[in-house]
């Protein structure tokens, strides 16, 4: 099986939408990385009150409430896409 890519969770301190995103982010295998966008200011004024968002380099994936059903479908498209890639 192809590998996933891995992705930023941006995401700050006390957010519980970012809290369940990151539950759905393990509980589906995927390789992350977290990043409080309240420790960078150009972050904070990029994503302000959209927290979490899961991005893929400057591709932004999902936003908003992550939960598995909208984490599964995302995780099925990337392995299509890597899978093209490949072809």
């Amino acid at each position: 099986m192809s590998r996933l890519p891995t992705l930023t969770l941006y995401t700050r301190a006390g957010c519980h939408l970012c809290e369940q995103a990151e539950e759905g982010l393990r509980a589906l295998d995927y390789r992350y990385e977290a990043v409080d966008v309240d420790g960078d200011l150009a972050l904070k004024a990029r994503y302000g009150d959209d927290v979490p968002v899961l991005a893929l380099g400057e591709r932004v994936l999902l936003k908003g409430v992550l939960g598995k059903g909208r984490l599964s479908a995302l995780k099925l498209q990337l392995l299509r896409e890597a899978g093209a890639g490949r072809g």
